[in-house]
């Protein structure tokens, strides 16, 4: 019982030890497809926590995989045999899982690399047709954005924003969430900023701008107003402008880089192009998050609103410490 009948054409295992002997469905499969031995109990594969199949030899029993089955390897960095973790085999030594997580990572920073090269490239031309004139005075006058289309563009301005992913050991780069700008900073045309302007009433307000370019012989910028409604150009100093995060901050692995509770700033208000003074209610807890703040308002008792949701993208710090 349960030995081999022959090794002609159509013989396989006794009908006694489970597999059919006989019928349809296994010509052309070959020989290493039909004389694989079965599995052995899962008892002999067990092996120590921390070795893995690059650092200790298989168990002999342990069943072959067919070339369509056959599981990734990984470099190995204890011995020069690949680490190949499978559902049959145990999982990776430690240093083998470290291995293959330093390499995602880096395939990772390479991918966000090319996003935000391919996104500046972009963002180049779309400056320099605008200063060569495809936007000038001379040509009728283009259609006003529509308002919901320009909150949604903003809405995924704020979610495409990269996290920031850094290598152990480094720190959150300036500009990464909280982290401000260095000290001799100057924003590139085409990069949004905060704005504090002269509204028409004469009142001073944050706006959400466009930079079109600097001089550095003025110390001075010159922004557009992002809202097509009001479009103005201003020529502002450098005090009157805060560069927006071009990184999130990851609450995971960098919360030094959020704004923390209570902490003063200026934040977008919903569905508005203006930045207004709140409190950090909540930071973010996963980099996908939204800060949770309270915008200072005058008509609820307490001097503040309800918890509302702004994008790392719109929360800057203020440099206003006195409440109005």
């Amino acid at each position: 019982m349960g030995k081999w009948q022959g090794m002609g054409k159509g013989v396989g295992f006794d009908e006694k030890v489970g597999v059919r002997g006989k019928g349809r469905g296994r010509r052309g499969r070959g020989l290493a497809g039909i004389l694989t031995p079965p599995p052995p109990p899962l008892q002999s594969l067990r092996t120590t926590a921390r070795s893995c199949a690059g650092c200790t030899p298989p168990p002999r029993q342990t069943p072959r995989l067919s070339a369509s089955r056959a599981a990734p390897t990984y470099p190995h960095p204890c011995t020069p045999t690949p680490c190949t973790p499978t559902t049959l085999h145990p999982p990776p030594c430690p240093p083998c899982m470290a291995a293959v997580l330093m390499a995602l990572c880096s395939i990772l920073r390479k991918a966000l690399d090319k996003i935000a090269e391919i996104k500046s490239l972009l963002e180049e031309r779309r400056i320099a047709a605008k200063i060569a004139g495809i936007y000038s005075d001379a040509e009728p006058p283009r259609k006003t954005m529509r308002r919901g289309v320009l909150m949604t563009l903003l809405q995924q301005s704020a979610m495409t924003l990269p996290l920031w992913i850094g290598k152990p050991g480094d720190k959150p780069p300036p500009l990464c969430g909280a982290m401000p700008a260095a000290g001799d900073y100057v924003a590139k045309p085409g990069d949004k900023v905060a704005a504090r302007v002269k509204a028409v009433d004469g009142d001073e307000q944050w706006i959400l701008a466009e930079v079109v370019s600097y001089s550095h012989a003025a110390n001075k910028y010159e922004v557009d107003d992002i809202d097509e409604e009001g479009k103005e150009r201003h020529t502002l100093s450098r005090r009157r402008v805060i560069p927006l995060p071009q990184w999130k901050a990851n609450p995971e692995t960098d919360p030094e880089a959020l704004f923390q509770r209570e902490q003063l700033v200026l934040a977008l208000y919903p569905q508005t192009t203006c930045f207004y003074r709140a409190l950090i209610h909540a930071p973010p807890q996963r980099p996908q998050d939204d800060y949770s703040v309270l915008f200072e308002d005058t008509s609820y008792a307490d001097g503040y609103s309800p918890p509302l949701n702004v994008a790392q993208r719109y929360v800057v710090a203020c440099k206003e410490t006195k409440k109005k």
